[in-house]
């Protein structure tokens, strides 16, 4: 069974409990990929999962306990995403949406113009207080992880991916895209999920 799960991009903590119900609700074994920030929100909705059996992180956060996604988004020079967002308020926070005319530049350096366009205007936005939230659990230091490093990637350095992999003992490889490799190199992603997949098989 595959399943696409909707990250509501509220907060760490209430995006995880989300997910996490999602989890509950399949039979196991389950590999969860997350990518960006999705990495974020898996290592603290997968804690204590026992359905779990694998992690794969795509040009993704992995947060220890007491860190948060925008702490490690500059713990390494490089990240350039910060700079180009634009804050929009709502009632009880903001929202965080990327400026459309640097999309294709900082975030999708490897998509063609006409499909960055249309991935900028469609964009779902992040409160910031999600960016800003401090995990409280950390899946990675029970269940085996995988990573995907982007070495193109101006929204996380890879070195900040190569640091979390290390710590995490994940199985790592790397590759030449922007931080959107889902869409500039799919079958890659799926390849290297397909891989994660069948590791932790039967």
């Amino acid at each position: 069974m595959r399943r696409g799960v909707a990250n509501p991009l509220r907060g760490l903590q209430p995006d995880a409990a989300y997910v996490r119900s999602v989890v509950d609700s399949l039979p196991g074994p389950v590999v969860i990929a997350g990518h960006s920030y999705g990495g974020s929100v898996m290592t603290e909705a997968a804690d204590g999962a026992a359905n779990v059996a694998a992690l794969v992180y795509i040009a993704s956060f992995n947060l220890d306990v007491g860190e948060s996604t925008g702490e490690l988004a500059a713990k390494f020079p490089g990240a350039q995403l910060g700079s180009v967002l634009d804050a929009v308020p709502f009632p009880g926070g903001t929202d965080l949406y990327i400026q459309q005319d640097r999309f294709n530049e900082i975030f999708a350096g490897d998509v063609a113009p006409d499909v960055a366009k249309l991935m900028a205007a469609t964009q779902r936005p992040i409160a910031a207080n999600a960016l800003e939230d401090r995990a409280t659990k950390a899946a990675w230091k029970t269940i085996p992880s995988w990573t995907m490093v982007t070495l193109g990637d101006l929204a996380i350095p890879a070195d900040s991916m190569r640091f979390m992999a290390e710590r995490a003992g994940s199985t790592t490889i790397e590759i030449d895209a922007s931080h959107a490799v889902t869409v500039s190199q799919p079958e890659a992603v799926a390849d290297f999920i397909d891989t994660a997949a069948r590791s932790v098989a039967g």
